[in-house]
């Protein structure tokens, strides 16, 4: 998919994970959406945005977290640095590592189409977003029946196995 989309300047669907816990939140998913919308292409679907409380470090600052859905023609790898370069332009200034930290926004590819791609600088479909209700919920509203190419599974399936794991606990 990833050399089609480059070769014949197909469009490629990708969901994109925002989130924000710095300044005015409700802007900065809004510019995201907007700098997005500018410089990847149109989106088909945007969830409501959940507040929600910080994952895998401590914060006073509660998150704003949504979801979207883009057609693009930009490949991985170009699709990345795009949101990287969004990210650093809103004023983030610390990604990456295993340490998280409050941010301004956060632009998490994750999945381009049905691709699964592993190389150090990307990893499709997001290894982590199955276990994340903040990116799971939002996903399940926009696309339900969006099939996982690893799990085998579709959002909605993974969102209701989570959730009785949660209850679970």
């Amino acid at each position: 998919m990833v050399m089609q989309c480059l070769l014949y300047n197909t469009m490629a669907l990708v969901y994109i994970g925002l989130g924000t816990n710095l300044g005015d939140k409700q802007l900065n998913m809004a510019t995201a959406v907007q700098l997005l919308t500018e410089r990847v292409g149109d989106i088909s679907a945007l969830s409501s945005f959940i507040e929600t409380a910080p994952w895998g470090f401590e914060s006073s600052n509660s998150f704003l977290n949504g979801v979207i859905s883009i057609n693009t023609t930009s490949e991985p790898l170009e699709l990345l640095s795009i949101t990287q370069l969004i990210e650093i332009e809103m004023g983030r200034t610390v990604k990456g590592g295993t340490v998280y930290h409050d941010r301004i926004i956060d632009i998490d590819i994750l999945m381009y189409e049905q691709l699964v791609f592993n190389n150090s600088n990307l990893v499709l479909p997001h290894p982590l977003f199955t276990v994340r209700d903040f990116v799971l919920k939002p996903l399940a509203e926009i696309a339900p029946d969006l099939h996982h190419p690893i799990m085998q599974k579709t959002i909605k399936q993974i969102y209701t196995e989570f959730k009785l794991q949660i209850q679970d606990k």
